[in-house]
């Protein structure tokens, strides 16, 4: 008799969220409602499957065994869950930082605003591909709340997971609301270390921990100590995704080098490098950083002042310092040994990469 153990490293995992996420997408097929054109379900089914690092629903799924609770198909369709919520935020993310590619591709509203041109239909295109990406989103969140409630777990374990998959959501959207009044604020560095904490550290790597633990029943203990591990981490995480979207290559991250700059991103590593900055350098900081005209020879001046300030060594140190408090938080923690050693590994994945 032969025994077939379902993987649970990195890779197996993944296309076990991979083959979850395309079995919901397909059914929802059938159930798309009559004389509404077809553009905006192909179009989600092919950017929620494209690829990514499907981290939040690997750090769920360890959330989830680190718990104590065993592999199961329905804890690996909760953590997939996390994806689609993945896709709400990035599509949502690419229309408020006025992104033109995502993951080598073109962002979804950029998408529908060049079927629109290309169409020679009336009105805006650019409105048109917002809007309908707007709608994109949306529906991705529904069906994120969909797939996470017909996971396969009891209702009282759906509800213990439940409540901290909605705090994410509000952590989400306010974090994205700091982003934007940050953008109009002072650009401190205290300020820039809020939203990231808000916007993306908690949503990528804490809650999903904590969503797995309180679904496999999780003790207040234990959720708090994910906790000290999942912040620093997934602050370094965004600490790291900042200088990727200025020092990184285009070719492997699948966005621009000069998004985050001509939109004046209110990063902590921007922060530390106006506060550095000499008369001169400040002078062209004001002038280049935000200048929606920005060229690459200006991002290029604008990586050596941000080099000169010792800006970007500053973050190399606050990734490092962040992970090496996660990493001493995880080793105290109360988790079982495989799930320790797994979350040790993405740790590492999380921090150490070129995309």
């Amino acid at each position: 008799m032969t025994v077939t153990v379902a993987p649970t490293d990195a890779s197996g995992l993944r296309a076990r969220f991979d083959a979850e996420l395309a079995g919901f997408l397909g059914r929802q097929g059938p159930d798309w409602p009559d004389g509404a054109p077809r553009g905006v379900f192909t179009a989600l089914q092919r950017f929620v499957l494209a690829g990514g690092k499907r981290l939040r629903p690997l750090f769920c799924y360890w959330g989830w065994r680190g718990a104590g609770a065993a592999d199961g198909t329905p804890i690996v369709v909760a953590a997939a869950a996390l994806e689609l919520f993945h896709a709400f935020a990035l599509i949502h993310d690419d229309i408020l930082d006025g992104s033109d590619r995502r993951r080598g591709e073109p962002s979804v509203h950029r998408l529908f605003a060049d079927l629109h041109a290309r169409s020679s239909w009336r009105g805006d295109p650019e409105a048109y591909g917002r809007n309908t990406a707007l709608l994109c989103g949306d529906l991705c969140a529904a069906w994120s709340d969909q797939m996470f409630h017909e996971c396969g777990l009891s209702t009282e374990q759906v509800h213990r997971g439940y409540g901290v998959f909605a705090l994410m959501r509000t952590e989400v959207i306010a974090g994205e609301y700091l982003d934007l009044v940050s953008g109009v604020g002072d650009g401190s560095v205290a300020s820039a270390l809020t939203v990231i904490r808000m916007k993306a550290a908690r949503y990528t790597v804490t809650r999903p921990l904590q969503i797995g633990a309180a679904l496999a029943g999780a003790g207040p203990e234990l959720i708090a100590q994910l906790g000290e591990f999942g912040d620093p981490l997934g602050d370094a995480f965004q600490l790291r995704d900042d200088v990727l979207g200025v020092f990184g290559d285009p070719a492997v991250t699948g966005k621009s080098v000069l998004d985050d700059l001509r939109e004046g991103k209110p990063t902590v590593m921007m922060a530390l490098a106006r506060s550095a900055a000499d008369r001169p350098q400040t002078i062209r900081l004001r002038e280049l950083f935000g200048n929606p005209a920005l060229d690459a020879e200006g991002a290029a001046e604008l990586r050596d002042i941000i080099e000169a300030t010792g800006a970007r060594e500053r973050i190399e140190q606050m990734i490092r310092v962040r992970t090496e408090a996660a990493l001493s938080a995880l080793e105290s923690a109360m988790v079982a040994d495989e799930a320790r050693a797994a979350l040790v590994a993405l740790a590492g994945q999380a921090i150490d990469r070129r995309a």
